[in-house]
């Protein structure tokens, strides 16, 4: 499973919740929330001042990793 940039958040919870301490390093506590049922990963990156590309790179790997 690989996410990309216009993943919505909510969905990489659904489908990857271990996945949330990704979001958590980058100041996203609110995964929960309203914005986050239509936030993609691009949009959540850019509120944060992340990387989007260097961001789904790491988490990908991550999951990958744990196939």
């Amino acid at each position: 499973m690989a996410f990309t940039k216009d993943t919505i958040v909510a969905e990489v919870m659904m489908k990857a919740p271990q996945a949330q301490p990704f979001f958590m390093n980058i100041g996203m506590h609110c995964l929960g929330c309203a914005l986050a049922t239509g936030e993609t990963i691009e949009q959540a990156c850019r509120a944060h001042g992340v990387d989007a590309d260097q961001f789904l790179e790491e988490l990908n790997d991550f999951l990958a990793s744990e196939a």
